[in-house]
């Protein structure tokens, strides 16, 4: 999961960062506003699924910078901030904020909000609304595979066929499904499956993967990558003897 994380003090920053990365994300630190906004321009690479921005930067106003985010971007924006009085809290929500938190904070309890928050936001693919191709199969459908997942109801169907999954499997095959190609470390299926690290766990893994494996009778759908994780492919393989 990529995360922006918004904070013009080195010291504060190099250990969030060192905190988020050991549980999974992908931190890219914007020491700005200005260096924060010119993150958020598409490029064509994976999207944020998080931005947690501190109001007390050195170019502009947090707050400005919220509202501009909010004006282009629907990416979740938690601010980390030490205005505690309820007013701040009030505007920063009113301006689109989907989260408001204040130092100190335990970093349990951050993780947790920045889980939360990007549980409900599903960001565009990577240069979607450019043209020239078709519109890719939503989150809920994997079509190569013949998959379809109910995230409301918590269900799946391979080929019409509900196939019953444990709440870790389901949860485990909605995680890959959100970027199928991308490979998503172990440390961060831990973190937002599990809400816990990987170390001295790395069998339970292996167990969950081979049963999805196998309830959905699709070996092949999700891959390991070794030393890193795993990825579920987007397509399913093509039959022996086709040439395509």
């Amino acid at each position: 999961m990529r995360l922006l994380l918004v904070e013009d003090d080195e010291r504060v920053a190099a250990a969030l960062v060192a905190v988020l990365s050991r549980h999974g994300f992908q931190v890219r630190h914007a020491r700005s506003g200005h260096e924060a906004l010119d993150a958020l321009v598409p490029d064509g690479s994976e999207p944020y699924r998080v931005v947690l921005l501190d109001l007390g930067l050195p170019d502009r106003d947090g707050f400005e910078v919220c509202s501009r985010i909010r004006a282009g971007s629907g990416v979740p924006v938690i601010m980390v901030t030490a205005r505690a009085d309820i007013r701040s809290r009030i505007h920063g929500l009113n301006l689109g904020a989907d989260d408001y938190i204040t130092k100190p904070y335990d970093m349990g309890e951050l993780l947790a909000r920045i889980h939360a928050v990007a549980r409900r936001f599903q960001p565009a693919p990577a240069g979607a609304g450019q043209g020239g191709g078709e519109a890719p199969a939503g989150p809920g459908s994997l079509e190569s595979w013949g998959i379809s997942i109910d995230r409301e109801r918590r269900r799946v169907s391979v080929d019409g066929r509900e196939v019953p999954l444990t709440r870790k499997e389901f949860d485990l095959l909605a995680l890959l499904a959100q970027s199928p190609g991308v490979v998503y470390r172990r440390e961060q299926i831990f973190s937002e499956v599990w809400r816990s690290g990987w170390e001295g766990n790395g069998r339970t893994l292996e167990v969950h993967i081979g049963s999805l494996r196998t309830k959905l009778a699709l070996p092949g759908l999700v891959e390991a990558v070794r030393g890193v994780g795993y990825r579920l492919l987007p397509q399913s393989p093509a039959p022996e003897g086709d040439e395509r």
